[in-house]
């Protein structure tokens, strides 16, 4: 017999791909392999790299032959996905390259006070990326007890900018029950991703919050400051056992975020990922500011009233600049 049921893409690896199913709407029939995590192979142009993500909804087909049952009547899904194949990938509400997944809801902005230091172009850009595809950017400062005074400037700066923001440190009281809280009551039937340089702390804090993964951690190279990127792939962890649980992912560090090289968007689609920009949007004086110096620019104007932070503001201009440059083909 064949049946048809749809899942997510929690992890692939050399063409095998993880799924989580889902049990089907109530006017289907129940499929056997409902709500058991399977291994599935992607049919025809889907068994391509990069076809299928990480984090896409799919619809999957398969027979008798995929499955087994115990004693007790329970399914077995078959280890090595034989007969279990990805027929189509479902509509996705976004794609991304860098990390590789689809369907993302939110990123967790992951930087350290120190140690590597940070660099606020790199996490704005990351963010502009984020806002434009319409995925919640969560501000994360770790390593608080190194520096708590700038720990805490970084998080008042995002926070005013319209963020959440939380800073989590070894030594000293931190949010770690906060970002716990929010990710127990805002991510559930969505997936999150940690994202951030290499040694900032990503797979410490998922274990931190999570220990049961029990993530790979690497050792900080005191010579360069830069962690060594254990996370060789991006996998999905459900947050609970339910059907609609959130997900919660573990990324390669974003090592190279180039405006030039990858098409993310065009310089005049920039003003839009920066958030507190928007209530001065349509207020300057010419129709076509760039606002980045033009007289009577309104965004300018709340800069230099401190009702815009001086930092977010010159990373848009960078960003602004490399956009410029970017050939049309």
């Amino acid at each position: 017999m064949n049946y048809i049921g749809y899942g997510r893409v929690i992890k692939g690896v050399g063409g095998l791909f993880t799924v989580r199913m889902r049990a089907c709407a109530s006017e289907q029939e129940h499929a056997p392999l409902d709500g058991a995590t399977i291994v599935a192979r992607g049919r025809g142009a889907l068994h391509r790299k990069g076809s299928l993500l990480v984090g896409d909804l799919v619809r999957v087909g398969y027979d008798d032959r995929s499955f087994a049952k115990d004693a007790e009547g329970r399914i077995l899904p078959s280890p090595d996905g034989s007969g279990v194949i990805i027929e189509e990938i479902c509509p996705r509400s976004c794609a991304l390259i860098r990390p590789p997944m689809a369907n993302l809801d939110v990123i967790f902005v992951t930087l350290a006070v120190t140690k590597p230091a940070p660099d606020p172009e790199t996490v704005d850009k990351l963010i502009a990326i984020a806002e434009f595809n319409h995925i919640e950017p969560v501000i994360v400062i770790t390593k608080s007890e190194l520096d708590p005074d700038q720990a805490t400037r970084f998080a008042a700066l995002y926070r005013r900018a319209g963020f959440e923001a939380f800073c989590l440190g070894r030594e000293i009281e931190d949010d770690i029950e906060g970002i716990r809280t929010y990710i127990e009551t805002r991510l559930q039937g969505k997936i999150a991703a940690f994202s951030g340089a290499s040694g900032v702390g990503k797979s410490t804090l998922l274990n931190r919050l999570f220990p049961s993964l029990g993530l790979e951690m690497g050792e900080i190279s005191h010579r360069i400051e830069r962690g060594k990127n254990t996370t060789r792939s991006v996998e999905l962890y459900p947050i609970t056992d339910g059907e609609d649980c959130g997900y919660l992912a573990d990324t390669p560090g974003f090592t190279m975020l180039d405006f030039e090289r990858f098409d993310f968007f065009e310089k005049d689609e920039l003003v839009d990922t920066f958030r507190e920009f928007a209530p001065y949007i349509g207020n300057c004086r010419y129709k076509k500011c760039t606002h980045t110096k033009e007289e009577g620019c309104a965004i300018l104007e709340a800069v230099k009233h401190g009702e815009i932070a001086p930092s977010r503001h010159k990373s848009f201009l960078s960003l602004y600049e490399v956009l410029k440059k970017k050939t049309k083909w």
